[in-house]
């Protein structure tokens, strides 16, 4: 078998940024599940692969939405960004970094680009026309505008197209137009306006949208635009405007849509501060590294035309792919908030297991950017057939015997060498279809496997066996060959769902790597007692979490969530206890805070990811005995802002009224493991 890691490359990846001024969603999550699954996999084979996201912080919307609330744009995307992290951390998304628009890393990036494309010439300016809300006292973008539409008339129209009889327009074509924001009646006035020459770009961009940076179909959709002429690209708004003001051009700002792609290179920038990456190997001209944007179809224009551009005349690389996927429906209909199918990452999350929905994505996704539905009933049926009902059956169904009956290790040798192998030369196929984001083609091989395990095991029927005192030794072996091939499956499902992963590695007593070890079977190995893996998706879930999106919402951006009123004992369920996401962590960093005699700041490593916690054991701990100790982490805990900064979780301590002492796990576990 070929090594998978006897060619390590370098990769850079993103996702769309989300808006800050709301909460995400189901069909935000086609993307980020897409894109944490192609990552995972690029990492377990080995590969250098950073991945970074940003809350997109700037814009009109955000200043109206802050005001409207009654707080400063500022604390608005704060929050937001916390509730974002807190919905993408239980999603098991792994960002490397996770980062704002609105930092001092984007700000100075978008100054330096926009100065060199002045100095290249590709920058004027122009006298521009517009609509003008003389109550609200700023200029207003087409979406602020209403009116009747001036070619069938239909009223209360947007002020760019018809929905009545498909007609585009300028906003002061409309009859009768208004503003959206206050009702009054716009007036046109003029502005000065900064646009980036894009124009200049057309020979360029034929060639590059044609390089293999895209998709066929995305690339035929762009040679339509590029073929019916391109239009230089406003990127300046006018005073007042949330965002960053353009240099040497008082009361401008640049267009949200001109700082936000270049938010990937900020974000990348502040890890590599961090971190002690180097950027320019990542992004100068001559980087040999890949860099991969996953996006949706709706904003194919501005990352595959705008964006290259820029790149282009600033001195920076291109991206080697835009990975584009088209929507998400829901039984089949637009998400509808009638329905309770305009669902938020929130609301599944009170109802839903997160794999659940990860694992259903990747059943359905290909690199196409077809539409994606979410069925339902489907949704149920495939998670308990194939999860449930094929990959943890054959754990739970073998795992008895192994360990009632020979202490828990398995049988020297493989019972079905032929089995075995047809799992082991999957491995090659399945890496390739996760390579080209043919997840679903991916899936069904990996249950094929499943199916082929679980009818050997039914064949052979161990539970008969096992009231023959003389086949004690058969049946061992015939387990031993399905708890392997459930090690491989979950080896293949790794990417997809990590979590579970964590708990099979515990059960199997092993890591699941992706390298020559991992298709050598496990033979005289000892395995744990076996604990359920997964439960059943259960259609009152389903029901309770429709009801509970179909209420109205109180607001666009959800609030922060209070606990819930203590009860009259302190006794909780088991379903609320398994919740609380316990975390190896191992302490990396460990120093005192200024301004408190009780808090030390440590820096929690969890298998990949690091993570800030404010904890009160100064008083017990010098920093330096702390650094390289393992302990134990709720990883769940929503993060909390304190005036000495954001706290992302919590380590465990017990106390006996003089001394504070920290929970630690023993030698041999690995950060970021489950506590079970």
């Amino acid at each position: 078998m070929t090594d998978p890691a006897a060619q390590p490359r370098r990769i850079l990846v993103t996702s769309a940024l989300p808006y800050a001024n709301g909460a995400i969603h189901l069909g935000h999550l086609v993307e980020y599940i897409q894109t944490d699954i192609w990552v995972r996999f690029q990492k377990m084979r080995s590969h250098e692969c950073y991945y970074v996201c940003a809350d997109d912080a700037h814009g009109t919307a955000i200043m109206l939405k802050a005001k409207e609330s009654g707080e400063t744009p500022e604390t608005l995307i704060e929050r937001v960004n916390t509730e974002h992290r807190a919905d993408f951390e239980r999603f098991h998304i792994s960002f490397d970094n996770y980062y704002s628009t609105h930092s001092p890393e984007n700000r100075e990036l978008a100054e330096f680009i926009y100065r060199r494309l002045q100095a290249n010439g590709h920058i004027a300016t122009r006298t521009v026309s517009q609509l003008y809300d003389p109550e609200k006292g700023l200029f207003l973008a087409d979406r602020y505008v209403k009116g009747c539409c001036p070619r069938c008339t239909t009223p209360d129209q947007y002020g760019d197209n018809c929905e009545a009889c498909g007609a585009t327009y300028s906003p002061a074509e409309l009859i009768d137009p208004r503003s959206v924001l206050s009702g009054a009646t716009p007036v046109e006035r003029e502005s000065e306006h900064y646009f980036f020459r894009l124009t200049a770009f057309t020979d360029f961009l034929r060639r590059w949208t044609r390089s293999g940076h895209v998709g066929e179909e995305i690339a035929n959709k762009l040679s339509e635009w590029l073929d019916a002429g391109l239009q230089d690209w406003d990127i300046s708004r006018d005073a007042p405007y949330f965002g960053f003001e353009i240099p040497d051009a008082p009361g401008k700002f640049f267009y949200v849509w001109l700082d936000a792609p270049i938010g990937y290179m900020a974000s990348f920038q502040n890890l590599c501060s961090r971190r002690g990456l180097d950027f320019d190997a990542f992004w100068g001209r001559d980087s040999t590294a890949e860099l991969y944007h996953f996006i949706g179809k709706d904003i194919v224009n501005f990352h595959a035309l705008f964006w290259p551009a820029m790149l282009e005349s600033a001195g920076f690389r291109t991206p080697d792919r835009i990975c584009v996927h088209g929507f998400l429906t829901v039984d089949g209909k637009k998400m509808s908030k009638s329905r309770g199918t305009f669902i938020s990452a929130g609301t599944y999350l009170d109802h839903l297991d997160p794999e659940y929905l990860r694992y259903y994505f990747a059943a359905k996704l290909s690199a196409g950017i077809d539409d994606l539905d979410l069925n339902l009933d489907d949704f149920a049926q495939r998670v308990n057939s194939d999860l449930v009902g094929k990959v943890v059956n054959i754990a739970s169904r073998c795992a008895r015997f192994i360990s009632d009956d020979t202490g828990g290790v398995l049988a020297e040798n493989i019972a079905e060498p032929e089995l075995w192998q047809r799992a082991v030369s999957a491995a090659e196929p399945i890496a390739a279809h996760y390579e080209a984001r043919e997840f679903g083609r991916a899936m069904r091989e990996i249950m094929a496997l499943a199916d082929a395990a679980n009818e050997y095991i039914a064949a052979r029927q161990p539970w008969q066996l096992i009231k023959q005192p003389d086949r004690a030794a058969e049946v061992r072996e015939i387990c031993s060959l399905g708890i392997n091939l459930f090690r491989l499956l979950m080896l293949y499902l790794k990417p997809v769902l990590p979590d579970m992963a964590v708990r099979a590695e515990q059960f199997l007593n092993t890591e699941l790597r992706w390298n020559a070890a991992a298709f050598e079977p496990l033979c005289n190995h000892r395995i744990r007692a076996f604990e359920p893996l997964m439960q059943r998706v259960e259609r009152k879930r389903i029901d309770a979490m429709l009801a509970a999106s179909a209420a109205p919402p109180t607001d666009t951006v959800r609030p922060a969530r209070t606990a819930p009123a203590a009860p009259d004992t302190d006794i909780i369920d088991f379903a609320a206890f398994a919740r609380v996401d316990l975390r190896i962590a191992r302490i990396i960093a460990a120093a005192t805070v200024e301004g408190s005699d009780k808090l030390l700041r440590l820096t929690l490593e969890l298998g990949g990811e690091t993570r800030t916690v404010f904890s009160g054991i100064r008083a017990s701990y010098r920093p330096e005995e702390l650094e390289g100790r393992l302990t134990v982490m709720v990883a769940n805990l929503a993060p909390r802002k304190m005036r000495f900064g954001v706290s992302e979780g919590m380590v465990l301590a017990t106390g006996d009224g003089d001394d504070i002492y920290l929970l630690s796990p023993d030698p041999g576990a690995v950060p970021g493991q489950r506590v079970t």
